[in-house]
C-alpha cells in the first residue's frame, strides 16, 4: 500500500520517542501532523487538524489522552493508543476495543497497526468510516 499523503497525528510527550516515531512514519511515506505533547495541544489538534489516523500516547505528562481520543472518535478519525503501562491502567469503556501498542514498540508493529486501521479492519475504532472521496465530515 502507498502511504503517501496519508496524514498521521502523533501525540507523544516524550521528545525522543516522538522524534523516532516521526522519522519512522516519514520513512514509510506518511505525512506527520505534530507531534504534540500536551493534552490541551492534543485536544486542539484533534478538533482542527486534517488527519487520516492518529497515534496517541495514553499518558501525557500525567494526564490521560482520552478527551482527545473522544474528539477523534466523534470526527470519525481512527486511532490507536501507545502505552508503557501494561494492564495496570483501564481505558474508559468507550475505548476498550481501541488497538493498543505496548511501549517500547518496533517500527514494524506501528506500521502493521496503522495499516490495519487504514484498511478498515476489525481494529478500526472510529464510529463511521471516512470516505476518501468526501470533501469533509462533521
Amino acid at each position: 500500500m502507498n502511504y503517501s499523503g496519508i496524514r498521521v497525528l502523533v501525540v507523544e510527550d516524550e521528545f525522543l520517542v516522538a522524534l523516532g516515531l516521526e522519522d519512522n512514519l516519514r520513512s514509510l511515506g506518511y505525512s506527520v501532523v505534530g507531534p504534540v505533547s500536551t493534552l490541551s495541544a492534543a485536544m486542539e489538534a484533534a478538533m482542527v487538524e486534517q488527519a487520516d489516523v492518529a497515534i496517541l500516547d495514553v499518558n501525557l505528562n500525567g494526564e490521560p489522552v482520552y478527551p482527545a481520543a473522544a474528539i477523534l472518535a466523534d470526527r470519525g478519525i481512527p486511532f490507536l493508543f501507545c502505552s508503557g503501562y501494561t494492564g495496570t491502567v483501564r481505558a474508559p469503556r468507550q475505548f476498550t476495543d481501541v488497538p493498543r501498542v505496548a511501549k517500547p514498540y518496533t517500527s514494524r508493529v506501528i506500521a502493521d497497526a496503522l495499516a490495519e486501521l487504514l484498511s478498515g479492519g476489525p481494529s478500526r475504532n472510529a464510529p463511521a468510516r471516512r470516505d476518501a472521496s468526501a470533501s469533509s465530515e462533521a
